[in-house]
């Protein structure tokens, strides 16, 4: 008996310290330093949520940016769905789905480069990748510029402002979020 109360007094100690207080401190310091992170980097626009800057959102609407494709269960960049799709390289389902997006792409952009950039065709990790790099943006921009009616060289200018470049500039590469870029063609459109 003696044995086993010291056991169980540092049992407690450890978790309480483990299981209340390490997240309770954690939780508090996530709050104070890094509030727009710990809250999911929500985007706001006049008070009114419009998306997360980590979850892509599913354009489709020609005046739009378009994210990479989406992997996701049920319906596209569903965050409760997370997930690539699983098939191998050598998958013919795989193939077709390539084969179809890059026509599908070709067919909506028609005055862009025969060279589909990969992104546009490929699904990230997860089913969820907001960003785009600058030349899968550029791409886009002859669709958008005839259905927006706005000139190449200004879209070209927002995805040179909406560009983020890497930590200490080559750790990534340089990435372009669609729903802040797409957010600021609608607010030009309101001016």
């Amino acid at each position: 008996m003696s044995a086993l109360r010291p056991a169980m007094v540092i049992f407690l100690f450890l978790a309480v310290v483990t299981g209340g207080l390490y997240p309770l401190l954690t939780t508090a310091l996530g709050q104070w330093l890094f509030h727009t992170q710990a809250n999911g980097s929500l985007i706001f626009e006049n008070h009114e949520l419009r998306g997360s800057q980590l979850i892509g959102q599913n354009f489709s609407d020609p005046g739009y940016f378009q994210g990479r494709p989406s992997a996701t269960a049920d319906m596209a960049d569903n965050p409760m769905a997370s997930g690539g799709s699983n098939l191998a390289a050598s998958n013919p389902a795989l193939d077709k789905q390539f084969t179809d997006r890059i026509a599908v792409l070709r067919a909506a952009n028609p005055d862009a480069s025969l060279a589909v950039p990969v992104e546009l065709v490929t699904a990230s990790a997860s089913g969820l990748d907001p960003n785009l790099t600058p030349a899968a943006a550029l791409w886009q921009v002859p669709r958008i510029a005839q259905a927006r009616h706005v000139s190449v060289q200004w879209l070209t200018q927002q995805i040179e402002i909406a560009t983020s470049t890497p930590l200490l500039g080559f750790l990534g590469q340089p990435v372009v979020n669609i729903t802040e870029l797409n957010m600021a063609l609608d607010a030009h459109k309101d001016n």
